[in-house]
């Protein structure tokens, strides 16, 4: 049905999510408080990219509103 190589992609693709998310929140993310930063980390641990989507639309967008 799926191939390796597609089973390889889709958790390359989880992989750069869940590390994006991760620099994002807690390097250049500074208004969000510890805890907060511990739950996008753990929402992005278990749902990658639903998280990296979620995370871009409502924090990296008011980011550029502000500046």
């Amino acid at each position: 049905m799926y191939s390796e190589a597609t089973f390889y992609a889709g958790g390359l693709l989880s992989f750069i999510s869940f590390a994006w998310v991760a620099y994002e929140v807690w390097s250049n993310n500074h208004r969000l408080t510890k805890t907060n930063k511990i739950v996008w980390t753990i929402a992005a641990f278990f749902f990658s990219v639903l998280t990296a989507i979620v995370y871009y639309f409502s924090q990296k967008r008011k980011e550029v509103v502000v500046s």
